[in-house]
Parts: C-alpha cells; sequence; structure tokens
C-alpha cells in the first residue's frame, strides 16, 4: 500500500529527473509525454520554459497522429526538426499552428517498456542539425526517466495521470547578489521611455513608472494582468502572437501598436528562461502600420491566439479527412483529448430521426438506447441544436435534468456539449461530446466548439459523398470480378484483390479461372491501364473475351491473339496485361502465355520458389497483327503457380527485377502450402494500405494430384 506521502515524493523524484534531463541537453522548452492506461494516446503530464496555453492543441495526442511526439513512441526512434521548414514539409499541420523559429527534438521514454516520448524545444538560433553529443543526451536522458518510472510502479507507486500538465521551471536559484530590489528598480527608473516584466505565462510583474504611464494605466492597475486583457488597444491576436513568438523562438521581438487616440508606441521584448523584458517607447516620425483592431465597443472579444491556433490545428486534421470512419476517428483521437472529453456521438439526420454512424467511449447497451431517436426537441438537447442551429451545454446530469427529466439516467455521462452540424444552412446531425465527470465549459471552449461543429460538418458531409462513392465502385468491381472460383478436382485454389488506397479505389486488374473440363482449366490474371471506370468497363470486356475464346478449345497465344485483336477493333485508348495459363491436369503440365504481363512465380514441392522463364509479348490494345508465344513447364504435385499483378511488386525506386525476387523469398519463407493461408501470408508481406497506390490482384494454384 502507497500513501499520499509515497505518490507526492514519486513525483518529486519524476519531476527532478526531467529537469536534470531539460538541463543537460540545453532546451529552452520541454514536456514530458505519457501513455494513457489504454495505450491510444500520449498525455502531457509536466512542462518547463512555456506556459501550458500555447500547448492547449497539443496537451493529449493519438498515437496514430501525425506529430513528432507520437511518431517517436510508434517509430521507437528519435525525431529531428531543425528548422520551420522541415517542420512545414514533415509536420505541417503542426507548423500551421507553431508558426515560429525554434528546433525540436521529440525521443521515445522507454526501457524495458515504452512509457511516452520526451518532447524539446531550442530558440530558432539553434544549429539545424543535432550533434551527436547532444543526441547521446536526449536518448541517455530518456532512458534514465524510462527506468524511474519502472522502479516507481514496481514499488507500487503508478505513473503520474494530471488533469492538466503541471508547469515547472528550470531556474535556480541565484546567490550572492550585490544589488538590492530596490537598487533594481531605480535602476530601471532612470531609464528613457518604460520597461515592464512579463512571466513566461504573459503576466505583468514588474513596470516602471515611466512604463505605466505610456501604457495609460497606474501600475496597481497592471501587476498580475496579462497586457490584452488590462489594456484594450492590445486586445488582439496578433499582439498575443508576438508574445508567443519571442517565448517559443526565445529571439527579440519587436512591433509597434496605437494607444488610442493615436499615439503609437514601438515594443521591444527580449526574452529568456524566466520570462520577457519589455521596452517601450513612444514611436519616431515615419509611416506606421495600419492598426490590427477598430474600436471593439458594443462587440464581443476577439479569440485568443491560442484559441485561434487550436482551432487552425484540428481544422487542418479535419481537412484529411476522407471517410467518415476517418471523421470518426479524427474526434475520438485528437478532439475529444482536446477537450477532455470521455465520450463522443456522431449521428446524421435521416427521415426524422438521429442515426448513429459513429461512437466512442459508449457501452453498446448505452447506444442502442440513442439510437433511432426521433428528431423532437421534448425527446433530446440533439433535436433542439437541430431546430435551433445553435449548441448546447451542460455542465452537470443537474442542468440538464431540469430541461430533460431522465434523459442523464440514459447513460453514465456527467456534462454534455450537443454541437449541430449544418451544411449551408441545412442541418445533417448531431456531434455530442460527453465527459465522465462534472465539467465547467469555458467561454473560450464553447467558442472553439462552436466553431468546430462547422468544420465537422463540413468533414463529415465530404466523407459522406466519399463513402457513397466508395460503394458505387466497390460494387462495381465484385460485379466485374468472379464472385465463386469453379471447383476443378486436382487443383486447390486461392485469390485476392486489394484496390488502390486513392480515388474510387476502383481498377482494372483482374483474375479468373475457368474449367474447361474434368482435367483441364484455364487460369487468367490481367491489369487494365487506369484506375477508373473506364479501366473497369474495359476489364470486363476484356474478361469476357478471354472466357469465350478460351472455352472455344483454341491454345494460349490464340485467346491472346484473338483477344488482341477485338481490342484494337474497339480502340479504347487504354492498354491491356494479361497472361493466361492452360493447365492440363492429367499430364500434370502448364502451358502460358503472356502479353507484357509479369513472369508467373513456381514454388516447387521442396520450397524452391522463382519467377518463369515466360516470353513477354505486346500489350493487348497495341498493335493488331501482334503474335505470342507459348511456353510449357511441369507442375508436380504439390507445386504452387502463383499469378500477380504489378502493384504487389512494384514500389517507387526498387528494381523490379529485385522487387520480384524478394517476392519469390517471401512466397519460399512460408511454412504452409494451403493456398489460403499462403495468399493470407503473401499479402500481410506487401506494402501497408496507406502506402499502396495501385491495385493488386493474386491468384495462387497449388496442384493437389490425388486429394479428390
Amino acid at each position: 500500500m502507497t500513501g499520499p506521502g509515497d505518490a507526492t515524493a514519486a513525483r518529486d523524484r519524476l519531476e527532478t529527473e526531467f529537469l536534470e534531463v531539460v538541463r543537460g541537453t540545453g532546451a529552452s522548452a520541454a514536456g514530458l509525454y505519457l501513455l494513457t492506461p489504454d495505450g491510444d494516446a500520449l498525455r502531457l503530464v509536466m512542462m518547463c520554459g512555456a506556459p501550458p496555453g500555447f500547448v492547449e492543441p497539443w496537451k493529449s495526442v493519438g498515437l496514430a497522429a501525425p506529430v513528432p511526439a507520437a511518431d517517436a513512441v510508434r517509430e521507437n526512434r528519435l525525431v529531428w526538426v531543425g528548422s520551420q521548414e522541415d517542420m512545414a514539409r514533415a509536420y505541417p499541420r503542426a507548423a500551421l499552428t507553431a508558426p515560429y523559429h525554434f528546433a525540436l527534438a521529440a525521443a521515445p521514454v522507454a526501457a524495458e517498456r515504452s512509457w511516452g516520448a520526451l518532447l524539446l524545444l531550442w530558440p530558432g538560433t539553434h544549429p539545424p542539425r543535432i550533434s551527436g553529443r547532444r543526441r547521446d543526451n536526449i536518448v541517455f536522458g530518456c532512458r534514465r526517466l524510462a527506468r524511474l518510472l519502472e522502479e516507481e510502479e514496481d514499488a507500487g507507486r503508478p505513473a503520474p495521470n494530471p488533469a492538466r500538465p503541471r508547469l515547472l521551471s528550470t531556474r535556480t536559484v541565484r546567490t550572492g547578489r550585490s544589488q538590492s530590489a530596490l537598487a533594481v528598480e531605480d535602476f530601471a527608473e532612470r531609464l528613457p521611455g518604460g520597461c515592464c516584466a512579463l512571466d513566461l505565462e504573459g503576466r505583468i510583474t514588474f513596470v516602471s513608472s515611466g512604463g505605466a504611464e505610456l501604457l495609460g494605466r497606474g501600475a496597481a492597475e497592471l501587476l498580475g494582468t496579462r497586457p490584452w486583457h488590462s489594456l484594450p488597444w492590445l486586445d488582439d491576436p496578433v499582439y498575443e502572437d508576438r508574445y508567443r513568438a519571442a517565448v517559443v523562438s526565445r529571439e527579440p521581438v519587436s512591433f509597434a501598436a496605437r494607444r488610442p487616440p493615436g499615439r503609437w508606441l514601438d515594443f521591444r521584448l527580449y526574452p529568456d528562461a524566466s520570462g520577457i523584458s519589455v521596452r517601450i517607447e513612444p514611436a519616431g516620425a515615419g509611416p506606421r502600420p495600419a492598426p490590427v483592431h477598430g474600436e471593439r465597443a458594443g462587440r464581443s472579444a476577439p479569440a485568443r491566439a491560442g484559441q485561434l491556433y487550436q482551432l487552425m490545428h484540428l481544422a487542418a486534421a479535419l481537412t484529411e479527412t476522407v471517410g467518415v470512419r476517418d471523421v470518426v476517428d479524427l474526434i475520438a483521437d485528437q478532439i475529444m483529448p482536446a477537450f477532455d472529453a470521455r465520450g463522443v456521438v456522431l449521428s446524421v439526420l435521416e427521415d426524422g430521426r438521429l442515426r448513429i454512424i459513429g461512437h466512442r467511449g459508449y457501452s453498446a447497451a448505452a447506444i442502442e438506447r440513442l439510437e433511432g431517436v426521433a428528431l423532437d426537441t421534448s425527446l433530446t438537447p440533439a433535436g433542439r441544436v437541430l431546430a435551433e442551429a445553435t449548441p448546447l451545454f451542460y455542465s452537470s446530469p443537474q442542468e440538464m435534468e431540469r430541461e430533460y427529466p431522465g434523459l442523464p439516467r440514459t447513460t453514465d455521462k456527467q456534462a454534455w456539449a450537443y454541437l449541430p452540424l449544418s451544411i449551408s444552412g441545412r442541418p445533417v446531425g448531431c456531434c455530442t461530446l460527453s465527459y465522465d465527470r462534472p465539467h465547467e465549459f469555458t467561454a473560450e471552449e464553447r467558442a472553439v466548439l462552436t466553431s468546430l461543429a462547422g468544420l465537422i460538418a463540413q468533414a463529415l458531409d465530404r466523407a459522406r459523398l466519399y463513402d457513397a462513392k466508395h460503394q458505387i465502385a466497390h460494387g462495381l468491381q465484385q460485379a466485374l470480378l468472379p464472385h465463386t472460383l469453379p471447383a476443378v478436382p486436382g487443383l486447390r485454389v486461392a485469390a485476392r484483390y486489394l484496390p488502390a488506397t486513392r480515388g474510387m479505389e476502383i481498377g482494372g486488374d483482374f483474375y479468373d479461372l475457368i474449367r474447361l473440363s474434368d482435367s483441364t482449366a484455364a487460369a487468367v490474371i490481367g491489369d487494365v491501364q487506369g484506375h477508373n471506370v473506364a479501366a473497369a468497363a474495359l476489364m470486363g470486356q476484356v474478361r469476357t473475351a478471354i472466357h469465350a475464346h478460351a472455352t472455344a478449345g483454341v491454345s494460349p497465344d490464340q485467346v491472346l491473339t484473338r483477344t488482341n485483336r477485338l481490342l484494337t477493333d474497339l480502340d479504347p485508348g487504354l492498354f491491356t496485361s494479361c497472361l493466361y495459363v492452360h493447365l492440363d491436369l492429367a499430364r500434370r503440365c502448364a502451358s502460358m502465355a503472356s502479353a507484357g504481363h509479369p513472369a508467373p512465380l513456381l514454388r516447387l514441392p521442396d520450397g524452391r520458389t522463382g519467377p518463369l522463364d515466360v516470353p513477354p509479348g505486346l500489350l493487348l490494345g497495341v498493335e493488331p497483327d501482334a503474335d505470342y508465344q507459348v511456353f510449357d513447364t511441369l507442375l508436380p504435385a504439390g507445386a504452387v503457380l502463383a499469378l500477380y499483378t504489378d502493384g504487389l511488386v512494384e514500389t517507387p525506386g526498387v528494381d523490379p527485377d529485385e522487387a520480384t525476387a524478394g517476392l519469390a523469398r517471401h512466397l519460399a519463407d512460408i511454412p504452409d502450402g494451403d493456398p489460403e493461408r499462403l495468399v493470407d501470408a503473401v499479402v500481410r508481406g506487401a506494402r501497408p494500405a496507406r502506402q499502396r497506390t495501385d491495385d493488386i490482384a493474386l491468384l495462387l494454384l497449388r496442384t493437389a494430384f490425388g486429394e479428390d
């Protein structure tokens, strides 16, 4: 058993080690991310060198998110970003929401297991390349943090999981100072113009009398406030952004601002690890920039810079979504953590009812109760937000109970944000964020969530359109491919089709198996140029033509010759590669002809695997009088013939022969000879789906003489 004192001591040890690592690397700011208990996200637990408000979009990030900390953990490597240009290339979304000059490193905190990531920032003056010594300091420091976390866990003290990150200071106590605080104040008062000091969170900690006079407020009114809160003429995201730039880049920043009615002041900000010194002087003669805002009387306060950057960050993420599943995952992985929500329900309006198309953080029973609720303002807040096109926020069950008696008991949630999703004034659905505890929604949270609702609606509308097109494309593709492969005595077969992961996911790759008699069959594989409806339509014509010629009993070369003549007569403007194989199972041999298609692989019973030397002919549809040669080979019992399209082996920058040899080695190394298990193993060895830019068709034929 451990008590509160033990937990506090453990936290102090981790904070001390964290600060030691930061000092050892010379970083100006840092943050420690730890994996959440479910392992799906990273939560920022402590930081130094910058205020927590700066990291609002990244205080919790999904492990799949395209950010340096997630990449470091996922790929178990140190991620280095040496400049803003590097950030824009590698992490455009992060660059959009942190447009400052700095260098960054993210390293995994791991030893026996992965704990999270350490994020380190240096000023923009840092060299764009990381030195070997600094890299070693980071790696060794992360290992020390991981070992400490493991020791604490072994002692029964789990890793910290605070609701908000703890802000720590890297400053050391300075002793032996010869000047008193009064002498320092006198020094500042003797300087011309004025000055003030801000801490890292932007609060005024000191202001000279000259500075107070120039700012137009008494020192007592200014101390402890942020300038953009206490001075209305500085209440604009542009000025707050200059302060942010100084804190992050650790470089001097200057700007001019107009103090009403028309007095211009020059501000020069000089940052370090403890805060910012600000020099304030009357502006000299010369042209001045236009004021960044007009009179605000009767208008609501502008959005804060941090609020705008958070919205930009999430908006950029929403633009990357493709299907409805992507939108749901984005909300769950990034929007929910950004607002500390623990559940989400995404509903669309259909026939006067709300149909749930995605959810996270709810039990199946709860979703069943919420599914298909009528769009009635007296039954659910979702109906009201869609009818009135305004969001609703409930901070506690008691607050909701007053308007919707009994509804809070439908689930075990304790706070809710109902966001209407509308497109051009037309209601399309509702996004509900929920909390496991009562949650007070701040004005800034409400503003960001309200703005975010419109972006979610746009993303959802695009995603539903994409999914509808995908379903049409998938249906067409499936209709053109064989529904089942015929049973042929003495032959075991398995086939797979994997669409490209871009566009409509429809293309011209095809395969077929044609039973000609009890002891003969024809296997076909081909690839029509392109990934569109035209390619799919031509693929259907090619399959039909080959099937007709094959059943007419002609030889493999004549099947391709006759099909080629048909295609040149049709002149579709697309070319087709094709491999036709005639299987004579009684004679245990195969005859084949190729129209520019990749050579098949033959795996012998002893495991030896390699490509067959089939003479490649011209692609179908190029030359009407093209000739094709026949290649014969024996098929011993237990041999596997692999027919495939080039999407399985072609990779940019890789020699095709090397890629084919790699596929042959992979096929040879698979111990099981069953075609279904073989084809699954080959597909798993293909490129990940997110990197696949071409269709893949794969047909495996295993001779099984005497097994029937």
